[in-house]
C-alpha cells in the first residue's frame, strides 16, 4: 500500500519537451515511473526517448493511454491553464511542479477544482515519491523532481512544504535503515491544493504507513490544523519541524506563503501547537529522523 501513486500509476507529463521537464521526465523512466504519455502543443505525434508518445493537449493524451496522474512543467503564466486542462480531461492527480505562478490565478483555479474529482498537489512543489522494491527501487513511482537513489520501501509517511528539507527527512530515514511508504511535497506557495491535513488523513488510513514526519515552516495555519486534526483522529507516531525560526516578522522567506501574518504564523507558536498535539518536534532539521524514532519507541 501506499498513497496517491504506487506502480501501476499511469502518469504523463505536461511540458514534456522542455528542458525542465525532459530531464525529470528521463529520470522518472530511470526510476521506473510508468509515464505514457508526454503533452507538448503543437508537437503531437513526436515520441520522446523513442518510448513515450507526445499528444497536443491531455484530453487526447487521457483517452489514448488512460492516464490517471500528471505532472506539469509549464512556465509560469500557463501554468494555471495546464492544471485546468488537466483536470478538465479527469486527471485524477495533478502535481504542479511551477514555481512562480501568480496568487491570482491559483485563486481561479482553487475555486475552478472545488467539486472537482482531481487533486492538486502543489504548485512550487518537489512531487511525490513511492519508492519501489530493491536497490534501484524497481516498481517505483516517482513524480516531479526528487532524487530517487535517496529512497527505499518502508513503513514512513513524509509530508513537507519544503523540497529540500523533504529530501533531508528521506535520506536521513534511509541511512538509519527506514524506508518511505509515500513522500508528498506540497509545496510552499500560499494557495495549494493539497495541506499538511489531507496528508496525514491518508496517511491514518494507509496500513503500510505506521509513523509521519511533517515538516512545515513559517506563514500560514496548515500545520496547526493538522496537529489539532492528528490529536484528535491520529493514532500514529508523528514527529515534526518547522522552519523558519530566526525569520524576522513581516519578511517573505524562500517560498511565497512564508510569512508571518498572525500569531499562529510563527515558528515558535507552530512548535508550541505541535507538541501540545502530541507530536515530537525536533529542534533542528538533522535530528528529524531521529526525533521520529524516539517516538515511535525504535
Amino acid at each position: 500500500m501506499s498513497i496517491l501513486i504506487d506502480e501501476n500509476t499511469k502518469v504523463l507529463v505536461q511540458g514534456i519537451t522542455g528542458s525542465f521537464g525532459a530531464r525529470h521526465a528521463k529520470l522518472s523512466l530511470e526510476y521506473g515511473t510508468q509515464i505514457v504519455a508526454g503533452v507538448t502543443p503543437t508537437k503531437g505525434g513526436q515520441m520522446f526517448e523513442n518510448t513515450v508518445p507526445i499528444f497536443d493537449t491531455v484530453g487526447e493524451a487521457v483517452k489514448e493511454t488512460g492516464a490517471t496522474a500528471s505532472a506539469i512543467f509549464v512556465p509560469p503564466a500557463f501554468a494555471a491553464d495546464a492544471i485546468l486542462e488537466a483536470a478538465d480531461a479527469g486527471v485524477d492527480l495533478i502535481v504542479c511542479i511551477t514555481e512562480g505562478i501568480p496568487v491570482m490565478d491559483m485563486m481561479r483555479v482553487k475555486s475552478m477544482l472545488a467539486g472537482s474529482k482531481s487533486r492538486l498537489v502543489g504548485p512550487n512543489c518537489p512531487g511525490l515519491v513511492t519508492p519501489g522494491h530493491g536497490e534501484k527501487s524497481h516498481g517505483g513511482c516517482r513524480i516531479g523532481i526528487a532524487p530517487g537513489y535517496i529512497h527505499k520501501r518502508g513503513n514512513v509517511g513524509v509530508v513537507s512544504r519544503s523540497g529540500t528539507l523533504t529530501y533531508e527527512a528521506v535520506w536521513q530515514l534511509t541511512q538509519l535503515g527506514y524506508g518511505q511508504s509515500t513522500c508528498v511535497g506540497i509545496g510552499g506557495d500560499p494557495i495549494n491544493g493539497t495541506s499538511h491535513k489531507d496528508v496525514l488523513e491518508m496517511f491514518n488510513e494507509d496500513p503500510e504507513t505506521e509513523a509521519i514526519i511533517m515538516i512545515g515552516e513559517i506563514g500560514g495555519t496548515a500545520e496547526v490544523e493538522a496537529a489539532r486534526w492528528a490529536r484528535e483522529h491520529c493514532g500514529k507516531p508523528i514527529a515534526g519541524f518547522i522552519a523558519g525560526a530566526t525569520a524576522p516578522p513581516g519578511r517573505r522567506m524562500g517560498h511565497a506563503g512564508a510569512i508571518v501574518g498572525g500569531e499562529e504564523d510563527t515558528a515558535q507558536a507552530k512548535k508550541k501547537i505541535l507538541a501540545e498535539c502530541g507530536i515530537a518536534v525536533s529542534e533542528t532539521p538533522s535530528a528529524m529522523a531521529k526525533t521520529l524514532l524516539e517516538r515511535w519507541g525504535r
